[in-house]
Protein backbone atom coordinates (compact mmCIF):
# COMPACT_ATOMS: atom_id res chain seq x y z
CA UNK A 1 0.00 0.00 0.00
CA UNK A 2 1.19 3.29 -0.96
CA UNK A 3 2.34 5.93 2.05
CA UNK A 4 -0.64 8.00 3.13
CA UNK A 5 -1.07 11.70 3.91
CA UNK A 6 -1.30 11.70 7.99
CA UNK A 7 -2.43 14.48 10.64
CA UNK A 8 -0.19 14.53 13.25
CA UNK A 9 0.39 16.10 16.89
CA UNK A 10 4.16 16.18 17.89
CA UNK A 11 4.93 14.84 21.51
CA UNK A 12 7.56 16.53 23.32
CA UNK A 13 10.83 14.24 22.93
CA UNK A 14 12.32 12.80 26.61
CA UNK A 15 15.66 14.41 26.99
CA UNK A 16 18.49 11.68 26.15
CA UNK A 17 21.04 10.59 27.82
CA UNK A 18 24.66 12.07 26.97
CA UNK A 19 25.60 9.76 23.42
CA UNK A 20 28.95 8.16 23.46
CA UNK A 21 31.05 9.08 20.42
CA UNK A 22 30.99 6.54 17.76
CA UNK A 23 29.83 3.31 18.20
CA UNK A 24 26.91 1.40 15.75
CA UNK A 25 23.54 3.53 15.97
CA UNK A 26 19.96 2.32 15.23
CA UNK A 27 16.44 3.97 15.36
CA UNK A 28 13.36 1.80 16.23
CA UNK A 29 9.87 2.67 16.02
CA UNK A 30 7.12 1.51 18.39
CA UNK A 31 3.55 1.73 16.89
CA UNK A 32 0.93 1.87 19.79
CA UNK A 33 -3.30 1.61 20.11
CA UNK A 34 -5.58 1.35 23.34
CA UNK A 35 -9.06 1.39 24.12
CA UNK A 36 -9.96 0.00 20.85
CA UNK A 37 -13.51 -1.19 22.29
CA UNK A 38 -14.45 -3.70 19.43
CA UNK A 39 -14.02 -1.10 16.47
CA UNK A 40 -12.65 -3.13 13.48
CA UNK A 41 -14.10 -0.93 11.04
CA UNK A 42 -15.26 2.88 10.94
CA UNK A 43 -18.52 1.86 11.77
CA UNK A 44 -21.11 3.43 14.03
CA UNK A 45 -23.78 0.78 15.06
CA UNK A 46 -26.10 2.72 16.27
CA UNK A 47 -26.63 5.02 13.79
CA UNK A 48 -26.08 2.57 10.94
CA UNK A 49 -23.50 4.67 9.45
CA UNK A 50 -19.74 5.48 8.91
CA UNK A 51 -18.82 6.87 12.22
CA UNK A 52 -18.14 10.44 12.27
CA UNK A 53 -17.81 12.98 15.11
CA UNK A 54 -17.44 17.22 15.23
CA UNK A 55 -13.57 16.94 15.33
CA UNK A 56 -13.40 15.09 12.60
CA UNK A 57 -11.56 12.07 14.20
CA UNK A 58 -12.53 8.59 13.30
CA UNK A 59 -12.37 4.96 14.53
CA UNK A 60 -11.57 1.39 13.74
CA UNK A 61 -8.60 -0.94 12.84
CA UNK A 62 -9.10 -0.40 9.76
CA UNK A 63 -7.91 2.58 9.69
CA UNK A 64 -4.99 2.43 12.03
CA UNK A 65 -3.76 -0.75 9.29
CA UNK A 66 -3.38 2.08 6.64
CA UNK A 67 -1.57 4.37 9.50
CA UNK A 68 0.74 0.69 10.16
CA UNK A 69 1.35 0.71 6.78
CA UNK A 70 2.96 3.85 5.65
CA UNK A 71 5.07 3.88 8.98
CA UNK A 72 6.84 1.00 8.08
CA UNK A 73 7.21 1.85 4.55
CA UNK A 74 8.76 5.02 5.51
CA UNK A 75 10.93 3.20 8.55
CA UNK A 76 11.29 0.22 7.02
CA UNK A 77 9.51 -3.08 8.20
CA UNK A 78 12.18 -4.37 10.16
CA UNK A 79 12.66 -1.88 12.54
CA UNK A 80 8.72 -0.81 13.38
CA UNK A 81 7.05 -3.19 15.85
CA UNK A 82 3.28 -2.71 16.99
CA UNK A 83 1.40 -3.20 20.13
CA UNK A 84 -1.87 -2.77 21.80
CA UNK A 85 -2.61 -1.72 25.17
CA UNK A 86 -5.55 -3.60 25.78
CA UNK A 87 -9.60 -3.04 26.12
CA UNK A 88 -10.40 -4.53 22.90
CA UNK A 89 -13.11 -7.82 23.04
CA UNK A 90 -16.12 -4.99 24.35
CA UNK A 91 -17.63 -2.00 23.46
CA UNK A 92 -19.69 -2.67 20.16
CA UNK A 93 -22.63 -4.79 18.63
CA UNK A 94 -19.68 -6.27 17.01
CA UNK A 95 -18.06 -7.76 19.79
CA UNK A 96 -21.04 -8.27 21.72
CA UNK A 97 -22.18 -10.29 18.80
CA UNK A 98 -19.71 -12.76 18.82
CA UNK A 99 -19.72 -12.88 22.25
CA UNK A 100 -23.61 -13.49 23.12
CA UNK A 101 -25.51 -13.91 20.12
CA UNK A 102 -22.59 -16.27 18.02
CA UNK A 103 -20.29 -16.82 20.80
CA UNK A 104 -16.72 -17.76 19.36
CA UNK A 105 -16.38 -20.28 22.51
CA UNK A 106 -19.63 -22.23 20.86
CA UNK A 107 -18.62 -21.97 17.09
CA UNK A 108 -15.13 -21.98 16.77
CA UNK A 109 -15.11 -18.75 14.84
CA UNK A 110 -12.09 -16.77 14.39
CA UNK A 111 -13.08 -13.44 16.57
CA UNK A 112 -13.12 -10.63 14.14
CA UNK A 113 -11.52 -8.23 16.57
CA UNK A 114 -8.58 -11.21 16.69
CA UNK A 115 -8.62 -11.11 12.79
CA UNK A 116 -8.20 -7.32 12.21
CA UNK A 117 -4.85 -6.97 14.87
CA UNK A 118 -3.66 -9.88 12.51
CA UNK A 119 -4.35 -8.76 9.25
CA UNK A 120 -2.18 -5.57 10.36
CA UNK A 121 0.44 -7.63 12.08
CA UNK A 122 0.52 -7.20 15.89
CA UNK A 123 3.30 -8.17 17.82
CA UNK A 124 2.00 -7.62 21.65
CA UNK A 125 -1.19 -6.63 23.55
CA UNK A 126 -2.29 -6.62 27.13
CA UNK A 127 -5.96 -7.24 28.60
CA UNK A 128 -7.30 -4.27 29.49
CA UNK A 129 -10.86 -4.36 32.59
CA UNK A 130 -13.01 -5.00 29.80
CA UNK A 131 -11.24 -7.68 28.44
CA UNK A 132 -13.09 -9.94 31.60
CA UNK A 133 -16.84 -8.74 30.36
CA UNK A 134 -17.71 -11.85 28.95
CA UNK A 135 -15.45 -14.09 31.23
CA UNK A 136 -12.47 -16.03 30.98
CA UNK A 137 -13.34 -18.59 28.12
CA UNK A 138 -14.25 -15.83 26.04
CA UNK A 139 -10.38 -14.36 26.33
CA UNK A 140 -8.98 -17.64 26.26
CA UNK A 141 -10.43 -18.33 23.01
CA UNK A 142 -9.34 -14.52 21.79
CA UNK A 143 -5.88 -15.60 23.26
CA UNK A 144 -6.01 -18.91 20.95
CA UNK A 145 -7.29 -16.90 17.76
CA UNK A 146 -4.85 -14.17 17.71
CA UNK A 147 -1.03 -14.23 16.60
CA UNK A 148 0.88 -12.53 18.85
CA UNK A 149 0.77 -12.65 22.41
CA UNK A 150 -1.73 -11.79 25.19
CA UNK A 151 0.09 -10.15 28.03
CA UNK A 152 -0.99 -9.50 31.59
CA UNK A 153 1.95 -9.71 34.26
CA UNK A 154 -0.67 -8.87 37.57
CA UNK A 155 -3.45 -11.41 36.27
CA UNK A 156 -3.03 -14.32 38.58
CA UNK A 157 -4.62 -17.92 38.37
CA UNK A 158 -5.65 -18.64 42.13
CA UNK A 159 -5.32 -22.02 41.35
CA UNK A 160 -1.49 -22.32 40.93
CA UNK A 161 -0.51 -18.83 41.86
CA UNK A 162 1.17 -18.03 38.13
CA UNK A 163 0.12 -15.30 36.28
CA UNK A 164 -3.01 -16.24 34.12
CA UNK A 165 -2.04 -14.52 30.76
CA UNK A 166 1.56 -14.37 29.07
CA UNK A 167 3.83 -11.60 31.88
CA UNK A 168 6.02 -10.66 28.87
CA UNK A 169 7.82 -11.44 25.49
CA UNK A 170 10.88 -10.85 24.46
CA UNK A 171 10.97 -9.55 20.07
CA UNK A 172 13.74 -9.60 18.73
CA UNK A 173 14.17 -7.20 15.61
CA UNK A 174 16.94 -7.85 13.05
CA UNK A 175 17.43 -4.53 11.08
CA UNK A 176 19.46 -5.39 8.33
CA UNK A 177 23.27 -3.81 8.71
CA UNK A 178 22.93 -3.76 12.88
CA UNK A 179 23.34 -6.32 15.49
CA UNK A 180 19.68 -8.14 16.62
CA UNK A 181 18.16 -5.47 19.24
CA UNK A 182 15.85 -7.55 21.99
CA UNK A 183 12.91 -5.54 23.04
CA UNK A 184 10.99 -6.34 25.98
CA UNK A 185 7.20 -5.81 26.60
CA UNK A 186 6.09 -6.40 29.56
CA UNK A 187 1.76 -5.93 30.40
CA UNK A 188 0.27 -4.96 33.50
CA UNK A 189 -3.63 -3.96 33.53
CA UNK A 190 -5.80 -2.14 36.20
CA UNK A 191 -7.06 -4.63 38.82
CA UNK A 192 -10.55 -3.08 39.22
CA UNK A 193 -11.66 -5.98 37.06
CA UNK A 194 -11.74 -7.83 40.25
CA UNK A 195 -14.70 -5.59 40.99
CA UNK A 196 -16.14 -4.57 38.06
CA UNK A 197 -16.18 -8.08 36.91
CA UNK A 198 -16.17 -10.26 40.43
CA UNK A 199 -18.73 -12.90 38.71
CA UNK A 200 -16.33 -14.14 36.02
CA UNK A 201 -13.11 -13.72 37.73
CA UNK A 202 -14.17 -14.32 41.84
CA UNK A 203 -12.09 -17.32 42.49
CA UNK A 204 -10.43 -18.27 38.84
CA UNK A 205 -7.69 -14.91 38.74
CA UNK A 206 -6.93 -12.31 41.09
CA UNK A 207 -5.62 -9.09 40.52
CA UNK A 208 -2.46 -7.84 41.77
CA UNK A 209 -1.25 -4.07 42.80
CA UNK A 210 0.22 -2.74 39.19
CA UNK A 211 3.47 -1.37 41.19
CA UNK A 212 4.55 -4.20 42.95
CA UNK A 213 4.02 -6.53 39.70
CA UNK A 214 6.16 -3.72 38.23
CA UNK A 215 8.69 -4.09 41.07
CA UNK A 216 8.64 -7.78 40.30
CA UNK A 217 8.52 -8.23 36.50
CA UNK A 218 10.75 -4.94 35.05
CA UNK A 219 14.22 -6.55 36.45
CA UNK A 220 13.15 -9.81 34.88
CA UNK A 221 12.65 -8.72 31.28
CA UNK A 222 15.69 -5.76 31.64
CA UNK A 223 18.46 -8.38 32.48
CA UNK A 224 16.89 -10.04 29.35
CA UNK A 225 16.05 -7.18 26.73
CA UNK A 226 17.97 -3.83 25.14
CA UNK A 227 14.73 -1.99 25.24
CA UNK A 228 12.00 -2.00 27.63
CA UNK A 229 8.49 -1.46 26.97
CA UNK A 230 5.98 -1.72 30.00
CA UNK A 231 1.91 -1.42 28.32
CA UNK A 232 0.14 -0.02 31.05
CA UNK A 233 -3.76 -0.39 30.97
CA UNK A 234 -4.28 2.60 33.17
CA UNK A 235 -4.18 6.11 33.32
CA UNK A 236 -2.14 8.19 35.43
CA UNK A 237 -2.95 10.47 38.63
CA UNK A 238 -3.66 6.98 40.98
CA UNK A 239 -7.39 8.01 40.54
CA UNK A 240 -9.78 5.34 41.43
CA UNK A 241 -13.68 4.97 40.62
CA UNK A 242 -14.09 1.91 43.41
CA UNK A 243 -13.39 1.47 47.21
CA UNK A 244 -10.09 1.07 49.44
CA UNK A 245 -10.06 -2.67 49.27
CA UNK A 246 -8.54 -2.77 45.60
CA UNK A 247 -5.06 -1.28 44.70
CA UNK A 248 -5.12 1.86 42.19
CA UNK A 249 -6.72 2.06 38.97
CA UNK A 250 -4.65 4.85 37.72
CA UNK A 251 -0.93 4.10 38.58
CA UNK A 252 0.93 4.33 35.25
CA UNK A 253 3.21 7.61 36.64
CA UNK A 254 4.09 6.03 39.76
CA UNK A 255 5.25 2.50 38.21
CA UNK A 256 7.49 5.30 35.83
CA UNK A 257 8.76 7.50 38.80
CA UNK A 258 9.50 4.64 40.75
CA UNK A 259 10.60 1.57 39.30
CA UNK A 260 14.02 1.55 37.06
CA UNK A 261 15.04 0.16 34.26
CA UNK A 262 11.61 1.19 31.68
CA UNK A 263 12.58 3.12 28.52
CA UNK A 264 9.05 4.04 27.77
CA UNK A 265 5.09 3.03 28.67
CA UNK A 266 2.10 2.59 26.53
CA UNK A 267 -0.83 4.40 28.63
CA UNK A 268 -4.35 3.62 28.71
CA UNK A 269 -7.84 3.07 30.11
CA UNK A 270 -8.77 6.88 30.78
CA UNK A 271 -9.34 7.63 27.07
CA UNK A 272 -6.97 10.27 26.89
CA UNK A 273 -5.36 12.08 23.72
CA UNK A 274 -2.04 12.34 25.43
CA UNK A 275 0.73 11.47 22.99
CA UNK A 276 3.51 12.59 25.14
CA UNK A 277 4.40 12.51 29.00
CA UNK A 278 7.70 12.59 30.63
CA UNK A 279 8.63 11.34 34.12
CA UNK A 280 11.76 11.30 35.98
CA UNK A 281 12.62 8.14 37.43
CA UNK A 282 13.59 8.39 41.09
CA UNK A 283 16.21 5.46 41.05
CA UNK A 284 17.79 6.21 37.84
CA UNK A 285 17.47 9.76 37.25
CA UNK A 286 16.54 9.09 34.03
CA UNK A 287 12.84 10.17 31.85
CA UNK A 288 10.51 7.48 31.13
CA UNK A 289 8.39 8.60 28.15
CA UNK A 290 4.90 8.03 28.72
CA UNK A 291 2.50 7.94 25.50
CA UNK A 292 -1.31 7.66 25.77
CA UNK A 293 -2.79 6.92 22.06
CA UNK A 294 -6.17 8.50 21.67
CA UNK A 295 -9.04 5.76 22.57
CA UNK A 296 -10.87 3.95 19.28
CA UNK A 297 -7.82 3.80 17.33
CA UNK A 298 -8.42 7.88 16.72
CA UNK A 299 -4.54 8.25 16.61
CA UNK A 300 -1.95 5.88 16.72
CA UNK A 301 1.21 6.63 18.95
CA UNK A 302 4.74 6.49 17.47
CA UNK A 303 7.39 6.49 19.55
CA UNK A 304 11.11 6.49 18.16
CA UNK A 305 13.90 4.53 20.30
CA UNK A 306 17.43 5.91 18.83
CA UNK A 307 19.79 3.56 20.63
CA UNK A 308 24.05 3.60 20.29
CA UNK A 309 25.94 0.21 20.60
CA UNK A 310 28.42 0.89 23.59
CA UNK A 311 30.15 -1.94 24.81
CA UNK A 312 28.65 -4.17 22.53
CA UNK A 313 25.32 -3.33 24.42
CA UNK A 314 22.69 -1.57 22.67
CA UNK A 315 21.39 1.71 25.22
CA UNK A 316 18.53 3.97 24.54
CA UNK A 317 19.57 7.12 24.14
CA UNK A 318 16.51 8.98 22.99
CA UNK A 319 13.03 8.59 22.72
CA UNK A 320 10.35 10.75 21.20
CA UNK A 321 6.81 10.35 20.82
CA UNK A 322 4.39 11.35 18.27
CA UNK A 323 0.41 11.18 17.52
CA UNK A 324 -0.91 9.99 14.35
CA UNK A 325 -4.17 10.60 13.70
CA UNK A 326 -5.77 8.27 11.52
CA UNK A 327 -8.62 10.36 10.03
CA UNK A 328 -7.05 10.80 6.63
CA UNK A 329 -6.18 7.19 5.80
CA UNK A 330 -8.53 4.97 4.14
CA UNK A 331 -9.38 1.76 5.60
CA UNK A 332 -6.92 -0.93 5.15
CA UNK A 333 -8.82 -3.51 2.27
CA UNK A 334 -7.11 -6.34 4.19
CA UNK A 335 -8.76 -5.57 7.53
CA UNK A 336 -12.17 -4.47 6.07
CA UNK A 337 -12.00 -8.32 4.22
CA UNK A 338 -10.89 -9.87 7.18
CA UNK A 339 -14.09 -8.76 9.13
CA UNK A 340 -16.38 -8.17 6.03
CA UNK A 341 -18.68 -11.39 7.14
CA UNK A 342 -18.69 -10.40 11.07
CA UNK A 343 -19.32 -6.92 10.20
CA UNK A 344 -22.83 -8.28 7.86
CA UNK A 345 -24.04 -10.06 10.49
CA UNK A 346 -23.67 -7.54 13.07
CA UNK A 347 -25.37 -4.99 10.78
CA UNK A 348 -28.26 -7.36 10.16
CA UNK A 349 -28.33 -8.68 13.54
CA UNK A 350 -29.03 -4.62 15.31
CA UNK A 351 -31.35 -3.56 12.30
CA UNK A 352 -33.59 -6.48 13.34
CA UNK A 353 -37.15 -4.80 14.64
CA UNK A 354 -38.71 -5.47 17.90
CA UNK A 355 -41.27 -3.42 18.29
CA UNK A 356 -43.06 0.17 17.69
CA UNK A 357 -43.18 3.10 20.08
CA UNK A 358 -46.57 5.03 20.23
CA UNK A 359 -44.17 8.33 20.36
CA UNK A 360 -40.29 9.52 20.33
CA UNK A 361 -38.61 8.88 23.54
CA UNK A 362 -35.20 10.40 24.26
CA UNK A 363 -32.54 10.48 27.00
CA UNK A 364 -31.01 13.38 26.23
CA UNK A 365 -32.27 15.28 29.64
CA UNK A 366 -31.98 12.04 31.85
CA UNK A 367 -29.09 13.65 33.51
CA UNK A 368 -31.67 16.26 35.47
CA UNK A 369 -34.84 15.18 34.80
CA UNK A 370 -37.19 12.15 34.85
CA UNK A 371 -37.88 10.58 31.65
CA UNK A 372 -39.69 7.67 29.94
CA UNK A 373 -36.80 6.34 27.87
CA UNK A 374 -35.14 5.82 31.46
CA UNK A 375 -38.40 4.63 33.36
CA UNK A 376 -38.64 1.96 30.70
CA UNK A 377 -35.22 -0.26 31.88
CA UNK A 378 -36.32 0.90 35.59
CA UNK A 379 -39.60 -1.25 34.71
CA UNK A 380 -38.13 -4.10 32.91
CA UNK A 381 -35.72 -4.35 35.64
CA UNK A 382 -38.51 -3.84 38.24
CA UNK A 383 -41.09 -6.88 36.38
CA UNK A 384 -37.83 -9.14 36.10
CA UNK A 385 -36.73 -9.26 40.21
CA UNK A 386 -40.61 -8.81 41.02
CA UNK A 387 -41.50 -12.43 38.77
CA UNK A 388 -38.40 -13.77 40.42
CA UNK A 389 -38.78 -13.20 43.92
CA UNK A 390 -42.64 -15.06 43.88
CA UNK A 391 -42.45 -17.48 46.28
CA UNK A 392 -39.66 -16.31 48.16
CA UNK A 393 -39.67 -15.06 51.68
CA UNK A 394 -38.96 -11.48 50.22
CA UNK A 395 -41.84 -11.68 47.86
CA UNK A 396 -43.43 -8.76 49.99
CA UNK A 397 -40.87 -6.51 49.69
CA UNK A 398 -41.25 -3.48 47.31
CA UNK A 399 -38.88 -3.82 44.53
CA UNK A 400 -36.96 -0.54 43.78
CA UNK A 401 -34.77 -0.50 40.45
CA UNK A 402 -31.54 1.83 40.19
CA UNK A 403 -30.33 2.82 36.54
CA UNK A 404 -28.12 5.97 35.04
CA UNK A 405 -28.19 7.92 32.04
CA UNK A 406 -25.09 6.44 30.32
CA UNK A 407 -26.08 7.45 26.81
CA UNK A 408 -27.49 11.31 25.89
CA UNK A 409 -28.27 10.40 22.13
CA UNK A 410 -29.98 7.44 22.89
CA UNK A 411 -33.54 7.43 21.25
CA UNK A 412 -36.31 5.31 20.24
CA UNK A 413 -38.13 7.01 17.26
CA UNK A 414 -41.96 7.13 17.03
CA UNK A 415 -42.38 3.74 14.83
CA UNK A 416 -40.63 1.68 14.51
CA UNK A 417 -38.24 0.35 17.31
CA UNK A 418 -34.68 -1.77 16.37
CA UNK A 419 -31.94 -3.87 18.31
CA UNK A 420 -29.54 -1.23 17.66
CA UNK A 421 -31.98 1.76 19.30
CA UNK A 422 -32.05 -0.57 22.55
CA UNK A 423 -28.29 -1.08 22.13
CA UNK A 424 -27.69 2.41 21.73
CA UNK A 425 -29.65 2.96 25.47
CA UNK A 426 -28.32 0.38 27.10
CA UNK A 427 -24.82 0.71 25.79
CA UNK A 428 -22.90 -1.71 28.71
CA UNK A 429 -23.18 -5.49 28.38
CA UNK A 430 -24.11 -5.86 32.54
CA UNK A 431 -26.47 -8.45 33.74
CA UNK A 432 -29.01 -7.55 36.26
CA UNK A 433 -29.23 -8.56 40.13
CA UNK A 434 -31.17 -7.22 42.94
CA UNK A 435 -30.34 -6.77 47.00
CA UNK A 436 -31.72 -5.89 49.82
CA UNK A 437 -31.43 -2.27 51.46
CA UNK A 438 -32.99 -0.75 54.19
CA UNK A 439 -34.47 2.86 53.97
CA UNK A 440 -31.23 4.39 55.42
CA UNK A 441 -29.12 3.02 53.17
CA UNK A 442 -31.59 4.01 50.49
CA UNK A 443 -31.06 7.48 51.46
CA UNK A 444 -27.23 7.21 51.92
CA UNK A 445 -27.51 5.82 48.15
CA UNK A 446 -28.93 8.19 47.07
CA UNK A 447 -26.77 11.09 48.58
CA UNK A 448 -23.83 9.47 46.94
CA UNK A 449 -25.83 9.83 43.69
CA UNK A 450 -26.81 13.63 44.20
CA UNK A 451 -22.76 14.51 44.70
CA UNK A 452 -23.14 14.65 40.93
CA UNK A 453 -24.82 17.92 40.59
CA UNK A 454 -23.20 21.25 41.59
CA UNK A 455 -24.19 23.30 44.12
CA UNK A 456 -26.27 25.97 43.41
CA UNK A 457 -27.08 29.89 44.97
CA UNK A 458 -30.11 30.16 46.61
CA UNK A 459 -31.39 32.83 44.00
CA UNK A 460 -30.72 33.55 40.01
CA UNK A 461 -31.55 31.60 36.94
CA UNK A 462 -30.07 27.84 36.79
CA UNK A 463 -29.94 25.91 33.63
CA UNK A 464 -29.81 22.35 34.45
CA UNK A 465 -27.12 21.52 31.67
CA UNK A 466 -24.70 23.40 33.18
CA UNK A 467 -24.80 21.69 36.74
CA UNK A 468 -23.77 17.89 35.93
CA UNK A 469 -21.09 16.42 36.15
CA UNK A 470 -19.38 18.04 39.22
CA UNK A 471 -15.74 17.84 40.16
CA UNK A 472 -15.03 15.93 43.33
CA UNK A 473 -11.65 14.86 44.70
CA UNK A 474 -11.88 11.27 43.13
CA UNK A 475 -13.44 12.58 39.82
CA UNK A 476 -11.26 15.55 39.27
CA UNK A 477 -12.66 15.74 35.62
CA UNK A 478 -16.11 15.55 37.01
CA UNK A 479 -18.34 12.71 37.92
CA UNK A 480 -19.26 10.92 34.44
CA UNK A 481 -22.87 10.66 33.45
CA UNK A 482 -22.92 6.51 34.44
CA UNK A 483 -22.16 7.20 37.75
CA UNK A 484 -25.10 9.41 38.34
CA UNK A 485 -27.97 6.61 39.33
CA UNK A 486 -31.77 7.70 39.55
CA UNK A 487 -33.99 5.09 42.17
CA UNK A 488 -37.76 4.50 40.45
CA UNK A 489 -40.27 2.99 43.33
CA UNK A 490 -39.17 5.61 45.66
CA UNK A 491 -40.34 9.40 45.44
CA UNK A 492 -38.13 12.24 46.17
CA UNK A 493 -36.58 15.28 45.38
CA UNK A 494 -33.05 16.32 45.10
CA UNK A 495 -32.47 20.24 46.40
CA UNK A 496 -28.89 21.36 44.48
CA UNK A 497 -28.96 24.44 46.50
CA UNK A 498 -28.13 21.82 50.04
CA UNK A 499 -24.50 20.60 50.47
CA UNK A 500 -23.12 17.44 49.36
CA UNK A 501 -24.81 14.73 51.15
CA UNK A 502 -27.99 16.94 52.76
CA UNK A 503 -30.22 16.75 49.10
CA UNK A 504 -32.40 14.02 49.17
CA UNK A 505 -35.43 15.71 50.48
CA UNK A 506 -39.47 14.15 50.83
CA UNK A 507 -38.27 10.56 50.16
CA UNK A 508 -41.07 8.31 50.32
CA UNK A 509 -43.03 4.64 49.52
CA UNK A 510 -46.65 4.91 48.97
CA UNK A 511 -47.31 7.79 49.90
CA UNK A 512 -45.47 7.00 53.29
CA UNK A 513 -42.20 8.18 54.67
CA UNK A 514 -39.39 6.25 54.03
CA UNK A 515 -38.31 5.11 57.76
CA UNK A 516 -34.64 3.93 58.46
CA UNK A 517 -35.68 0.36 59.31
CA UNK A 518 -37.67 -0.25 56.02
CA UNK A 519 -36.49 -3.43 53.52
CA UNK A 520 -36.64 -2.96 50.37
CA UNK A 521 -35.34 -5.61 47.40
CA UNK A 522 -33.39 -2.71 44.77
CA UNK A 523 -32.47 -3.92 40.86
CA UNK A 524 -29.19 -3.05 39.95
CA UNK A 525 -26.75 -3.89 37.32
CA UNK A 526 -23.43 -6.13 38.14
CA UNK A 527 -21.36 -3.37 37.87
CA UNK A 528 -22.70 -1.17 40.35
CA UNK A 529 -23.43 -3.83 42.58
CA UNK A 530 -19.63 -5.02 42.63
CA UNK A 531 -18.95 -1.19 43.90
CA UNK A 532 -18.42 0.58 40.59
CA UNK A 533 -18.46 4.09 41.08
CA UNK A 534 -17.77 3.27 44.76
CA UNK A 535 -21.53 3.83 45.97
CA UNK A 536 -21.72 3.18 49.86
CA UNK A 537 -23.72 0.01 51.06
CA UNK A 538 -24.18 -2.19 47.68
CA UNK A 539 -21.14 -3.93 47.52
CA UNK A 540 -22.16 -5.58 51.07
CA UNK A 541 -25.68 -6.27 50.58
CA UNK A 542 -27.63 -9.19 50.70
CA UNK A 543 -27.57 -10.06 47.08
CA UNK A 544 -31.62 -11.59 46.79
CA UNK A 545 -31.12 -12.23 42.63
CA UNK A 546 -28.68 -13.07 40.21
CA UNK A 547 -29.71 -14.82 37.75
CA UNK A 548 -26.66 -13.99 35.13
CA UNK A 549 -29.25 -12.14 32.67
CA UNK A 550 -27.92 -9.42 30.94
CA UNK A 551 -30.01 -6.15 30.41
CA UNK A 552 -29.80 -5.11 27.22
CA UNK A 553 -31.31 -8.95 26.41
CA UNK A 554 -34.06 -8.31 28.73
CA UNK A 555 -35.38 -4.88 27.68
CA UNK A 556 -35.22 -6.77 24.06
CA UNK A 557 -37.26 -9.64 25.03
CA UNK A 558 -39.74 -7.24 26.66
CA UNK A 559 -39.87 -4.63 23.48
CA UNK A 560 -40.38 -7.93 21.37
CA UNK A 561 -43.17 -9.63 24.03
CA UNK A 562 -45.04 -6.41 23.80
CA UNK A 563 -45.04 -5.22 20.55
CA UNK A 564 -45.29 -1.59 21.55
CA UNK A 565 -43.42 0.28 24.12
CA UNK A 566 -46.08 3.00 25.27
CA UNK A 567 -45.07 5.78 28.55
CA UNK A 568 -48.35 5.31 29.17
CA UNK A 569 -47.56 1.56 30.45
CA UNK A 570 -44.42 2.72 32.88
CA UNK A 571 -43.84 6.01 33.19
CA UNK A 572 -44.26 7.66 36.58
CA UNK A 573 -42.18 10.67 37.21
CA UNK A 574 -41.16 10.32 40.89
CA UNK A 575 -38.28 12.50 41.13
CA UNK A 576 -37.58 15.73 40.25
CA UNK A 577 -34.03 18.73 40.90
CA UNK A 578 -35.50 21.31 43.21
CA UNK A 579 -34.27 24.35 44.91
CA UNK A 580 -35.46 25.15 48.23
CA UNK A 581 -38.93 22.97 47.36
CA UNK A 582 -39.05 24.78 43.92
CA UNK A 583 -38.84 22.77 41.05
CA UNK A 584 -35.69 23.54 38.68
CA UNK A 585 -38.16 22.53 35.60
CA UNK A 586 -41.28 22.57 35.14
Amino acid sequence: MGAVALAMTVGTAAPASAAPKGGDTLRLTMLATTDLHGRAQNWDYFANRTYSERSGDTTGLAKVASVVDSVRQARGEDSVFVVDNGDFLQGTPLAYYYARQEPITETGVEHPMAAAYDAIGYDAQVVGNHEFNYGLDLLDAYTEDVDHPVLGANVVDEATGRPYQQPYTLHRMQVPGHKPVTVGILGLTTPGSAIWDKGNVEGRVRFEDMVESAEKWVPVVDAQADVVVVLSHAGVGSTSSYGPDVPTENPSDVIARTVPGIDAMVVGHTHRDAPSQVVRNEVTGQDVLLTQPYRWGATVSQVDFDLRKVRGQWDVVGTAATALRTKAAPESPEVLAATAEAHARTVEYVNQVVATSAQELSARTSRYEDTAILDFIQDVQTDTVDAALAGTDRADLPVLSIAAPFSRDAVFPRGDVTVRDIAGLYIYDNTLEAVELTGAQVRTYLEHSARYFEQVPATGDVDPETITNAVVPEAPNGIPDYNYDVLSGVDYDVDVSQPIGQRIVGLSHAGAPVADDDRFVVAVNNYRRSGGGGFPGISTAPVVYNEQQEIRQLLIDRAQADGVIDPADFFRANWRLVRNGVPLIG
